[in-house]
């Protein structure tokens, strides 16, 4: 069969789109998952962090529905860089500024927002909900919460804090020695294997704070691995900083990550809280595929036209964020 699929990426974190709405593609769970697995390898002739299904939504109140598929198969309940590109995807389909989209476990609103850098299209995206609740994640300890302590069955020196947006993640703030270490990626694979702690795996990131109202993340994602960027760990990290009082409720944060840059904008109403995550949402290319779903790793790519104007306008992003991150990171 035939799937069109359009390549895109926030922050350097890359998917594949396939549009369910326009085209009467019919995947089975296992199909989703073998496509996944397929079409994102790095060594195969696509490649990407993972695959966006842009489906009709049942609700009323909804644009579209988005699933998000990990190269290793798995299913993320949300995916913050992810749903940017399919924010830009729903509006340039149905012509229109704002749009509603269902994800696994919230209706989450999306719109067109001012360049974050000279023409580069740009979607703020609602990130929620968010729990502390470990059960959440889940994180097996004796207490409810973890929000800025030693997880000493883990490390003996960081502290950490548990939160799900509603992707679980696991967030330290740390100096650059510790972000140049091999401590991340050990950390991250020990409690993405077999574990007691996080029996369903998590999200890692390191935080750094460049200056006022200006971080750097970076992210060991579950099922992927070090990405460029992540959307929810950038927005998680976000409201981290302000718990431990590096930034401030209601005040935009820049994020800086090895894809580019983001920012958010942390809301707090009766103790409840809702992340603003906003970015690019680049078009890279449009393809058609042919490929039997019986045999997903044999595929060809038989139509391919490369965005390539799109793609030099954000290498200057890329380029003033990783200049910012070698001046302040210190």
């Amino acid at each position: 069969m035939e799937i069109k699929v359009t390549k895109c990426h926030g922050s350097g974190n890359d998917f594949l789109i396939i549009d369910e709405i326009s085209n009467p593609y019919r995947f089975s769970e296992i199909n989703r998952a073998e496509l996944a697995k397929a079409f994102c390898d790095r060594s195969s002739l696509l490649g990407a962090d993972g695959i966006l299904f842009v489906l009709p939504s049942e609700s009323e109140n909804c644009h579209a529905k988005m699933r998000v598929f990990n190269a290793d198969g798995s299913e993320a309940s949300m995916c913050g860089n992810g749903i940017r590109c399919v924010a830009r995807y729903v509006c340039e389909l149905l012509d229109v500024k704002e749009a509603v989209i269902e994800t696994m476990k919230a209706h989450l609103e999306v719109k067109r927002e001012e360049d974050i850098f000279p023409e580069i299209p740009t979607y703020l995206v609602e990130i929620s909900p968010v729990s502390f609740d470990v059960a959440d994640l889940p994180l097996h300890i004796e207490q409810p919460t973890l929000k800025n302590e030693k997880l000493e069955a883990l490390n003996e020196e960081l502290y950490f804090t548990a939160l799900a947006v509603p992707n679980p993640h696991l967030i330290s703030i740390v100096n650059k020695q510790q972000i140049d270490s091999p401590l991340q990626e050990k950390l991250s694979k020990y409690v993405n294997g077999p574990n007691e702690l996080f029996t369903d795996g998590v999200n890692v990131s390191f935080v750094s704070i460049l200056d006022e109202a200006s971080i750097y993340v970076r992210t060991f994602e579950r099922g992927v691995g070090f990405t460029n960027a992540c959307g929810t760990a950038m927005s998680a990290s976000s409201l981290v900083t302000i718990l431990n009082d590096f930034n401030q409720v209601g005040e935009y944060i820049d994020v800086y990550n090895n894809g580019g840059k983001v920012r958010t904008f942390v809301h707090e109403k009766n103790g409840k809280y809702r992340i603003d995550l906003i970015g690019n949402a680049t078009y890279v290319y449009d393809a058609k595929i042919e490929v039997e779903l019986d045999n997903t790793e044999d595929f060809s790519i038989i139509e391919k036209k490369v965005n390539e104007a799109e793609t030099v306008k954000y290498e200057k992003l890329q380029q003033s964020a990783q200049k910012y991150i070698q001046e302040k990171l210190v």
